[in-house]
């Protein structure tokens, strides 16, 4: 199974190609069920299908609809794996009832986590404030992996915790009495720090603030320090975690940092996306690569790609396999479904040459087959390109109808929708000029405005105050939905690269170079 990868598209059609026991970890914050009238958060068309079809009915349809793709997540868990689902309320009765217990059985429960957050209660309410979220943890066996989990106290809160007045010793060391009064057991410090709490099944997390560092926009995002918790108690270095309703893309970066491998899925461009900028702002030069797997592909992106990853890419799409080695293939580039040869020109308007060429590469490849498939009227093999010359259509045919010599040419289009990315403009106002006292002293005040197009519709910007080409795009502001963004910035040279993406996934990069220095320099480039 591919790892390392965020997927677009209907999670529960994407499980379904997912091997039997290929994940050792699936944390799942599906939409609640208090949210049906407001839960479209990104507002793009993959969520607010994927809206429509979840409100279609009540309660009864909101359960068939969970628990079609909870049976997929079972099905991939290994028999050491587990399962931490994200709940409220509203539903979690029908959710551990109605599908984790005739899913995973009643025997494999082994915990209903409270997440117990603070945050602003109304005051005049005819019920207790109901300030937290259920995780219902289930493993698929009675051997699943299990790592306990200690809360390591700072003196002070330990010493709050306990209600106790510190004590020092004829040595030095500090200590409370485990118990009443002066007449308990002796606890030093040193030892109870170490030895820590053993964390319950309530976990006192605060929710993230508006002033957090981790925010990023997303209205419902979890804190890290959750899903932190959640990866390590229930998984090792290395294991497959999976996310399918990746949203803000917490797991996924959690995962990640963790060195966990990791799978995400939303049906979202922008929460695909969103995630991505989340990992490029974190990852670092010795960080796992990763792949995203859009409903389209950008034509400049595909065309202008390593030629070696374009081939071995483009031939698992068309569902072949690629060779995957460099140079020395005597042009074949790998095999079809059928065994027939493929060979890929990253190229447009391939020319005749290229078809003249192929059968004596064929038959040197493998000479029987290609007798084999002459004889039977079938592909000798397969070349796929952007796009075929004249010459190269009118050799295929006469091939065909004079040598009896099936060669299919296979457009990229063909294997891979492609579409055209968002052209992106970027504008620059100086909205605080230098004092002319001053000179060339104290900070400029710099409004960015970027404009992008496309015919799918604009989704969201991002941005990077500090741009580096060889650290790569390391974003300051993931979520801007407007395009503007003010700045100061002092006197010097500074890069500040601005990606825009459409409803389709794909982005565009502009990078303005400013010159501060008296009078504000401007150089662009994409």
């Amino acid at each position: 199974m591919p790892i390392n990868k965020l997927i677009l598209g209907d999670n529960l059609e994407i499980l379904k190609t997912l091997e039997t026991e290929s994940v050792d970890l699936v944390y799942l914050d599906p939409p609640f069920f208090s949210n049906r009238n407001y839960e479209v958060i990104w507002g793009d068309s993959g969520e607010i299908r994927s809206f429509q079809d979840r409100w279609a009915g009540g309660m009864s349809h909101y359960i068939d609809w969970l628990k079609e793709r909870v049976e997929q997540m079972h099905r991939i868990l290994k028999t050491t794996g587990s399962i931490f689902l994200h709940c409220d309320w509203h539903a979690n009765a029908y959710i551990k009832v109605f599908i984790l217990d005739k899913i995973f059985g009643m025997n494999n429960f082994r915990n209903e986590i409270v997440w117990d957050y603070e945050g602003w209660v109304h005051k005049k309410m005819s019920h207790f404030p109901n300030k937290h979220d259920t995780i219902f943890f289930y493993s698929k066996s009675n051997n699943n992996k299990y790592i306990p989990l200690s809360q390591n106290w700072t003196k002070e809160e330990y010493v709050a915790k306990r209600k106790q007045k510190i004590h020092i010793d004829e040595n030095g060391k500090e200590y409370i009495f485990d118990g009443r009064g002066n007449a308990g057991q002796r606890r030093y410090l040193d030892v109870a720090l170490l030895d820590g709490q053993p964390i319950t099944d309530v976990w006192k997390i605060g929710v993230l603030t508006s002033s957090s560092k981790e925010r990023i926009g997303y209205p419902t995002q979890k804190p890290e320090a959750l899903l932190e918790r959640i990866i390590e108690c229930a998984s090792n270095e290395n294991d497959i975690v999976l996310d399918p309703f990746v949203g803000g893309g917490t797991t996924i970066a959690v995962a990640d940092r963790l060195n966990r491998q990791w799978l995400g899925i939303d049906q979202s461009p922008m929460a695909v996306k969103v995630t991505d900028f989340r990992l490029q702002k974190q990852t670092s030069l010795f960080s796992s690569p990763y792949t995203i797997q859009l409903h389209k592909y950008d034509y400049d992106t595909l065309r202008y790609k390593d030629a070696f990853e374009f081939e071995s890419w483009i031939i698992q799409q068309f569902g072949g396999t690629p060779q995957n080695k460099k140079g020395g293939d005597k042009g074949i580039d790998g095999k079809a479904a059928d065994g027939a040869p493929i060979q890929v020109k990253r190229s447009d308007n391939v020319p005749r040459d290229v078809i003249d060429k192929f059968p004596t590469a064929i038959q040197r490849y493998d000479k029987n087959l290609f007798a084999k498939n002459q004889k039977t009227k079938t592909p000798v093999g397969y070349i796929i390109a952007f796009s075929f010359g004249k010459g190269a259509i009118e050799e295929i045919s006469r091939l065909k109808n004079e040598e009896n010599i099936i060669i299919k040419l296979v457009k990229v289009e063909d294997i891979v929708p492609i579409a055209k990315k968002p052209s992106l403009k970027v504008d620059v106002k100086e909205t605080t000029p230098a004092h002319p006292k001053e000179g060339n002293k104290g900070n400029r005040e710099i409004e960015f405005i970027a404009v992008g197009e496309s015919e799918a519709g604009i989704e969201f910007y991002s941005w990077d105050f500090a741009y580096d080409k060889e650290k790569g795009f390391k974003p300051s502001v993931i979520i801007d939905k407007e395009g503007k963004q003010s700045v100061s910035l002092k006197t010097g040279i500074h890069s500040i690269a601005v990606k825009v993406v459409d409803n389709d996934g794909l982005e565009n990069t502009e990078v303005v170079q400013l010159k501060i220095n008296g009078v504000v320099e401007k150089k662009c480039w994409g």
